[in-house]
């Protein structure tokens, strides 16, 4: 898949797509559902399957004091979107001058003259541009205009609920992992690159790799039976993992550290995708050591228990 970062980097092989515009966030069945009609559109048409999204999200740029938590950062999206067959990705910055930039001009200047778009798929609720005054009826007029195709996705359903980003997001906060895998069609997981911590784990006994969030807020917080995938080709390895400030420490920003259970091998610098199962209590505000070690072996019991129970 080629990621297009900026519409100045748009290049003639880039233009003439089929594209969707989105935030993407969780791409979850909803997600997949509008990707299924991108790619039926694009063969009809011979185009490029293409997806237009905004870095970093338009919620988290409005509300920087105190963002909503993201699902997927940039990279889980790509992977994700690259999995489910879109052909390029447009990243687009959002900043003051694209918040401010009128729905028409966005069209005009975005879509038309630099993508060339043969047809668009929007979702039933999207609104774009200054003021959100971008809507369906707006991009059928320069459809019309301009000869390419207009369709708009309806929303996904499941047990009756219209599955969405606020909707798992919400499910996450409470733990109710379980309800979240049929609005994914996955687990929930969390992917990136083994840092270097305190290693305050490994004098407890409890190894853990230390993986950075790139969030400015996170969904999850608290310690989950989980399992891990990129240490050993095709298998995914049970683990514990943790999702918080570290308290104990007096931590200002949230991580993710995970102990992987008989393991003890060196995988700094690997990039580890971690999928939650199931959530086993919420963080607690330890003041010694010797007490938080005691809880983690109960809780390695605990999550032990969940995985081999499936």
């Amino acid at each position: 898949m080629d990621i297009i970062r900026g519409e100045h980097n748009i290049r003639p092989r880039h233009r003439g797509c089929v594209a969707t515009i989105g935030n993407f966030d969780g791409v979850h069945r909803g997600h997949q559902a509008v990707i299924a009609a991108l790619k039926e559109r694009a063969r009809a048409s011979g185009a490029r399957a293409t997806v237009v999204l905004f870095e970093p999200q338009p919620a988290e740029y409005f509300a920087r004091a105190a963002p909503p938590a993201r699902l997927t950062r940039l990279r889980e999206k790509a992977e994700l979107l690259a999995g489910l067959g879109v052909e390029q990705l447009l990243v687009l910055p959002f900043d003051q001058q694209m918040a401010s930039r009128p729905a028409d001009e966005f069209v005009s200047r975005c879509l038309i003259e630099g993508l060339d778009i043969r047809g668009l798929i929007v979702g039933d609720d999207f609104k774009f541009g200054s003021h959100r005054s971008g809507d369906f009826r707006l991009l059928q007029r320069f459809a019309e205009t301009h000869g390419f195709s207009i369709d708009r996705a309806e929303s996904f359903i499941e047990a009756g609920e219209r599955v969405s980003s606020t909707s798992i997001r919400g499910l996450l906060r409470e733990g109710r992992l379980a309800e979240v895998v049929p609005l994914l069609g996955r687990h929930y997981y969390i992917a990136g690159r083994v840092v270097h911590g305190q290693k305050k784990g490994r004098e407890m006994g409890f190894a853990t790799a230390n993986i950075d969030l790139h969030r400015l807020a996170s969904p999850l917080h608290g310690i989950f039976a989980a399992r891990v995938h990129g240490i050993d080709d095709g298998v995914a390895l049970p683990a514990i993992a943790y999702v918080g400030y570290r308290p104990i420490v007096n931590g200002t920003r949230a991580v993710l550290e995970v102990h992987v259970f008989d393991f003890d091998r060196d995988v700094y610098g690997r990039y580890l995708k971690v999928d939650f199962h199931a959530k086993i209590r919420d963080d607690l505000p330890f003041t010694d050591f010797d007490a938080l070690g005691r809880q983690i072996a109960r809780d390695c019991d605990d999550a032990r228990r969940l995985l081999a129970a499936g």
